[in-house]
């Protein structure tokens, strides 16, 4: 019913930058919320940032004043700018989707299939 594909992963080094995006598609009612997490080897996954339709943002502490988040609604698209890479950066991003399907009433989840980011130092 909903695709959320991400793209713009890779390999970069330590003071870098790269643009992460997903795209939403299928039987999208209204989209609420959407974020981004990440895991790294032998962590808990973890929130990034998040931003609302309305254009609402929150960023993790850790990432405040390097990553931004961005959202195109009219594309359904959400970008996640990273700048000033750090090696604890490292880990796969998950795209998160919280919104509505056509004809199904309920707020749901959605979740893309990951993209690895790698820092080196």
């Amino acid at each position: 019913q909903v695709q959320l594909v991400e793209s713009g992963g890779g390999l970069v080094q330590a003071g870098g930058s790269l643009r992460l995006s997903c795209a939403a598609s299928g039987s999208i009612f209204r989209i609420n919320t959407m974020g981004w997490y990440r895991q790294a080897p032998g962590k808990q996954r973890e929130l990034v940032a998040a931003i609302t339709s309305g254009g609402s943002t929150i960023h993790a502490a850790s990432v405040k004043g390097r990553f931004t988040i961005s959202m195109d609604n009219a594309k359904n698209t959400v970008y996640l700018q990273m700048s000033s890479l750090k090696p604890e950066d490292t880990a796969v991003y998950y795209c998160n989707g919280k919104l509505w399907v056509v004809h199904t009433p309920s707020l749901d989840d959605y979740w893309g299939q990951g993209t690895q980011v790698t820092v080196s130092s």
